[in-house]
């Protein structure tokens, strides 16, 4: 009686084991869904860093001042803002050195000089 019950179960269990060939993978789907997002990722993270090695690029080209007889142009000088004139008159008013001032307020000193010249020639009091 208990081999007839060991050999039933035993072809039960080998039945169970071909019918899983045959059977659809739950996860299958979810699997391939996480393989084109992983896959996605890597490509938006590879374009984002050509993007930034690009502006990266771009920013040092600014920065490097070229002579006039290469032909090319140079870089245009960055705008001051406003806020920042507003320092700079202020201190100038206060009675600080231009020097400090550039300091203060991370400009150079031909800028400093130029924002106050140029607010003089606005006639403003300084």
């Amino acid at each position: 009686m208990i081999i007839y019950i060991f050999a039933v179960l035993l072809v039960i269990a080998f039945l169970l084991f071909i019918l899983s060939f045959f059977l659809k993978d739950p996860y299958r789907s979810l699997k391939d869904e996480i393989d084109q997002l992983s896959i996605q990722h890597v490509k938006e993270t590879y374009q984002i860093k050509k993007k930034l090695k690009l502006l990266e690029e771009e920013l040092l080209i600014d920065e490097i001042k070229l002579p006039n007889d290469t032909g090319l142009s140079r870089p245009k000088k960055k705008e001051v803002h406003d806020i920042i004139k507003n320092q700079v008159l202020l201190l100038h008013k206060q009675g600080l050195s231009t020097e400090q001032i550039a300091k203060q307020s991370s400009l150079l000193e031909d800028e400093v000089l130029a924002i106050i010249t140029a607010s003089q020639l606005k006639g403003e009091k300084v």
